[in-house]
């Protein structure tokens, strides 16, 4: 079992920058590839970003140059740097631990609660 929460989500003004975490606890952190999703019109769990336990990235072509997913095994931590935030980036964000490095939600077999992120303009 993966412990995930999700931290760092507020109220932020279109423009703005913020920078999400995510803790994990329980088994080995750095076995993992890690993800952040959101929802999205149409789907529960819109792909963001993902890295794997080796730090290769892949960015969804909608938030790429605006949103940078990192990780730091030895402290078993995660985060997502968001910049140049709309308001169309408000939502819940969710990360997620699987064994694979893929940017698909069903393959995630762990998550956390979500933070909450919402820009206004």
């Amino acid at each position: 079992q993966v412990q995930l929460r999700e931290s760092g989500g507020g109220l932020a003004q279109a423009g703005a920058s913020l920078r999400l975490s995510c803790a994990a606890s329980g088994r080995a952190f750095s076995n993992y590839a890690m993800a952040w999703f959101r929802p999205a019109p149409g789907k529960e769990r819109a792909f963001l970003a993902t890295i794997s336990h080796g730090g290769l990235t892949y960015h969804a072509d909608s938030v790429k140059g605006r949103f940078t997913i990192s990780r730091d095994n030895a402290k078993n931590t995660m985060w997502l740097q968001m910049t140049r935030l709309k308001p169309e980036d408000t939502a819940i964000y969710y990360c997620a631990a699987s064994l694979r490095f893929v940017p698909i939600a069903s393959e995630y077999s762990y998550w956390g609660q979500g933070t909450q992120v919402t820009v206004s303009s």
